[in-house]
Parts: structure tokens; C-alpha cells; sequence
């Protein structure tokens, strides 16, 4: 579990407190002498012409932001007349609350079909119905950068947020899912297995820097299934060290030759990263892991042990459903 700053702790709850006081205060007398601007937050009035975009672009220089208003409020629309907190800073580090704490799922897709559906292929139809629940319900596709700032304890993001990965990068992503993607305005991470990059069936890299350039986030991805599995009798120590260390590293080399980026992230299908492993990913620059083990992200969790929920072509809609959790309760007595 990573050192949480206790400082980060009293000063989220005591604002959330504080917060949360004044709004009840608020709410049961009025302000005759207009709107009330503070270091820390703001108390307005709503005018018939006011949105959630555009009191986050008055008050917090980002329309999308309207979310921090809604949470916070614990509102969904806005009454001319009504009374509203805007918090000017995060207060709720790590998503923390009295009762729990927030949580990420990650979801892990594969490859897609028009037709077919298979463990790792999901249907076209079944994709668009996966993503429009997630937009008619309330879920906030969030990007990785927003990810990893909440896992580091930096900033707050809404409190029903998932992030989406594709693994591999094949074909079918660009052919099917792309438009889907396009269509709902979600950003994903891509986690692209350089070696297989160029093969019939695989993007290329004019069609991986196209994506990019539509603010698509590309990764890497580990090589599958070599020298990252345990350490056998027939190779010395440091002949596995070698190979190791050049299989974890060569696909960030090849994405910074062929993209010019330095990736963060690498999608590595295990359970865990041995300590051995995790020594040489921190060494590499790497922020971020991201394993085959299931379930939903707490800040606290290692970086290095990330949790993705793979999306099979053969789960029913309720199966899929199931794998949102946002929120882990704690049972504090």
C-alpha cells in the first residue's frame, strides 16, 4: 500500500466539514448582498441563465468541470433562485468519505466483431450498448493523466469514473470501436504489443498516429507470455536479467523511435509484478502497471498492481454491469 500524506488526509476532511456546514447554513438564510467568493470556495445565487458549464467556466476556468459543482451539491440541475457551492480546490483527496472511499474500474477490451462474439471478441452492438449505459448512467470516461493524478492523491475527479484500455492493437479497435468511441466523445488508452504492430490483422503505425492525434492515449503493452514469467532452471540469473530487462524496456523504445512519445504505462497480463519485475518497471520510468487482476482501484492501491476488468464478448449485460464498482465501503467502528 503507498504512504498517504496525513496532511493531504486533515485537509480534505476538515474542508469537506467546513464545506458541508456552510452549505446547510446557507440553504436556510439568505444572502441579500449577492454572491460570496472565498480562497476556498464560492456561494452563489443561480440566474435563470446559469449552467453547470458555465458557472465551472466563471468560477473554475474549465466548463467540464460542472461535475465538481453537481457532486459536490449533490445536485443534477440547476433552479433560478437556488443557493450552490462552488468548491475553488479538491476536497475530497482519494475520493475519501466518512463512510469509504472511491474507486476506478478499469475496463480491458480486446478485439471486436460486426457478428461474433467470443471470450476476447465483443459484438459492435453490444460495445455501443456498454458505452451508452455508461453515458445515460452517469459514468465519466476519465483519461489516463486524470487517472493517475487521482492514484497520486492530486486531484479530484468525479465521483462515477471509469477509465477504458484496449489491448494489443488490432485492427478490428480502428475498423469497429473507433466510430463507436468517436461517437460518445470517450477518451481510451491503448496499450499497443509493438511486435505485432504491421501483421495482417494488426494496426498500423500510420493508423496508430492518426489515433493519437485524435487525442487517443497510446501505452505499451508487455511482451506476451516470454521472459516475464517466472525465472526456470535452464537459464542463469543474469542471462533472465538481461532478457528481462530488454523485454519490458523494448516497447517503450519502439513507441518513443516510431511516435516520439516516452510511454508511462504498461499493461502487463499477470496477476502480479514480482518485486524484481517492479524494481526494473520503477527504473524504466514507468508510473504505472496494469495487471490481469479483476476489480476496481482505491487510491491506496500500488501502481505498480493496477486492477482491469477484461470485457468478454460472451458476458451478459448484467455480468457487465457488475464490473462499475465506484465506491468501497469501510466499516470504520
Amino acid at each position: 500500500m503507498k504512504k498517504i500524506q496525513l496532511k493531504h488526509f486533515s485537509k480534505s476532511i476538515s474542508r469537506c466539514f467546513f464545506c458541508l456546514l456552510l452549505s446547510a447554513i446557507l440553504s436556510s438564510c439568505a444572502i441579500t448582498s449577492g454572491n460570496r467568493v472565498y480562497d476556498d470556495f464560492a456561494a452563489i445565487k443561480v440566474k435563470p441563465t446559469d449552467s453547470m458549464e458555465s458557472l465551472a467556466s466563471e468560477y473554475l476556468n474549465d466548463a467540464d468541470k460542472g461535475w465538481l459543482i453537481e457532486d459536490f451539491n449533490d445536485i443534477q440541475t440547476l433552479t433560478p433562485g437556488q443557493r450552490v457551492i462552488i468548491p475553488l480546490k479538491t476536497y475530497e483527496f482519494g475520493g475519501l468519505k466518512a463512510n469509504g472511499c472511491q474507486t476506478v474500474p478499469v475496463l480491458a477490451y480486446t478485439r471486436f466483431s460486426k457478428k461474433k462474439a467470443r471470450k476476447s471478441i465483443v459484438k459492435e452492438s453490444e460495445f455501443e450498448k456498454q458505452l451508452n449505459y455508461l453515458a445515460e448512467n452517469g459514468y465519466t470516461i476519465i483519461t489516463m493523466s486524470q487517472f493517475l493524478d487521482f492514484m497520486a492523491f492530486k486531484h479530484q475527479i468525479p465521483k462515477k469514473s471509469v477509465v477504458i484500455t484496449i489491448d494489443g492493437g488490432w485492427r478490428s479497435f480502428y475498423d469497429i470501436a473507433y466510430p463507436i468511441l468517436k461517437k460518445y466523445n470517450m477518451p481510451v488508452t491503448i496499450f499497443i504489443d509493438t511486435e505485432f504492430i504491421g501483421s495482417k490483422e494488426a494496426l498500423s503505425w500510420e493508423q496508430i498516429k492518426a489515433l493519437e492525434t485524435h487525442g487517443f492515449d497510446i501505452q505499451c503493452m508487455a511482451k506476451k507470455h516470454k521472459q516475464t514469467a517466472k525465472l526456470n532452471n535452464n537459464k542463469s540469473f543474469k542471462d533472465y536479467f538481461i532478457a528481462l530487462e530488454k523485454e519490458i524496456s523494448a516497447p517503450k523504445i519502439t513507441i518513443q523511435q516510431e511516435l516520439n512519445k516516452n510511454c508511462c504505462c504498461l499493461a502487463y497480463n499477470y496477476e502480479k509484478a514480482d518485486p524484481l519485475i517492479t524494481a526494473l518497471l520503477a527504473k524504466l520510468d514507468y508510473q504505472a502497471v496494469f495487471t490481469s487482476n479483476s476489480g476496481s482501484n482505491p487510491f491506496y492501491i500500488s501502481n505498480y498492481r493496477i486492477h482491469r476488468n477484461f470485457i468478454s464478448g460472451k458476458y451478459s449485460f448484467k455480468t457487465f454491469k457488475r464490473k462499475l464498482s465506484v465506491f468501497k465501503e469501510m466499516d470504520l467502528k
